[in-house]
């Protein structure tokens, strides 16, 4: 099928047949690619190079060859292969282009020689393969659901085993359809081996609820492969903030690599042809990238931050602790304790470790104030039990 030729959009379509598969599945992928066109964006490109057949080779052949045309510079397609170096990469291309002004319609280059090719990613794949995956699976789950569309708007099927049933069962439809009332009124409607079934059909709602979730669980399935978030939680509640970031982690790695790659193929294109063409990512993707870019260096600073007061807080040299006090008293009587009251409260972390040393006066004065109280204990017991007796 040509690119700009589509010979089904004059036709009128025809909703009596099937869905043309074919025709959706590329209708799928050229939506895509022109999606795709605005992951990158480029400076420094000449005029004979567009951005969009730049990106047209990469996303859809894998890769692409940049060869001067007289004093032009263009990107063509070509067959590689002959020649492999010690990675078994080939180091020749072969363009065919009928369409070059100042050179033969079939050419052999030489890689990094006096041509320089340009990968999508690392093993030449582009995007095609993956999109045909993906579409698909979006073809049949659109035709799935048109088939249950068209099934659900009948919620029961008439049978009849006569003719006069079966006109009697239309005019009734005819009646329901029209807004009227109506009653088959054949007699053999009444008798136990009725001529007139009626089949309930089963509700299709489910499915439809079904189809409509694989089909949101593979387009994110898609996007989140091409570096954009895009959630696919099956729960019908609300779901929290790490619920709706768990993919972020996958949505890097193929499209850093597919930029790596333009970057370092531009970088020989400016070397070998003296041009000055850089590549970045634009639209959502830019976003997404400057705003990852700033959480990183958010995350950074603090780092920094903590980092420099734990280093201070190590330098700083700690408060020497008052040095402890030795301090003489004498035990004072029950009576005196009693007296005195603490004023105030003293926590632990404010009293300073004070040692105690007790002289021998004070040590003989305990003993005979113990001694006494051991005394009197006795002597009352001894009265209680004579008052007992």
């Amino acid at each position: 099928m040509s690119l700009f030729w589509y010979p089904e959009i004059n036709e009128k379509y025809a909703f009596d047949d099937m869905p043309d598969k074919g025709m959706l599945l590329s209708s799928y992928i050229r939506y895509y690619l022109s999606r795709l066109q605005s992951m990158f964006k480029y400076e420094g490109l000449p005029d004979t190079i567009p951005a969009k057949w730049l990106e047209n080779y990469l996303l859809v052949n894998g890769f692409t060859v940049f060869i001067k045309d007289g004093d032009d510079l263009i990107c063509t397609y070509a067959g590689v292969g002959a020649d492999p170096d010690v990675y078994f990469i080939p180091t020749k291309a072969i363009v065919s282009n009928p369409y070059l002004k100042h050179k033969p319609a079939a050419r052999e280059y030489t890689r990094d020689v006096d041509c320089v090719v340009m990968y999508n990613d690392t093993y030449c794949q582009g995007l095609l393969p993956m999109l045909k995956k993906y579409c698909a699976q979006m073809v049949e789950i659109d035709v799935s659901f048109y088939l249950n569309t068209v099934m659900s708007r009948g919620t029961a099927v008439l049978s009849a085993t006569d003719d006069n049933t079966k006109a009697s069962a239309e005019l009734w439809l005819k009646h329901i359809k029209e807004g009227k009332l109506g009653v088959i009124g054949e007699s053999n409607f009444t008798l136990a081996d009725r001529d007139l079934t009626v089949n309930q059909l089963t509700n299709t709602d489910g499915t439809l609820t079904n189809l409509i979730e694989a089909m949101q669980y593979v387009k994110a399935s898609l996007y989140n492969e091409l570096g954009l978030q895009a959630n696919y939680n099956m729960k019908r509640e609300a779901i929290n903030a790490g619920e709706s970031q768990l993919t972020e982690d996958q949505l890097h790695p193929l499209i850093d690599n597919m930029l790596k790659e333009r970057q370092e193929g531009l970088d020989r294109v400016n070397k070998m042809f003296g041009t000055n063409i850089t590549v970045t990512f634009n639209s959502a993707w830019e976003i997404n990238e400057r705003e990852e870019e700033a959480a990183i260096e958010q995350i950074e600073a603090t780092t920094e931050q903590t980092e420099a007061a734990a280093d201070k807080t190590e330098d700083s040299p700690a408060e020497e602790a008052p040095a402890n006090e030795e301090v003489t008293e004498d035990i004072t009587t029950e009576e005196d304790k009693t007296e005195e009251a603490p004023s105030e409260k003293v926590t632990e972390e404010e009293a300073p470790e004070v040692e105690v040393t007790i002289s021998d006066n004070a040590i003989e004065e305990i003993a005979d104030k113990v001694a006494e109280k051991l005394e009197g204990e006795d002597e009352d017991e001894a009265d209680k039990e004579q008052s007992d007796n």
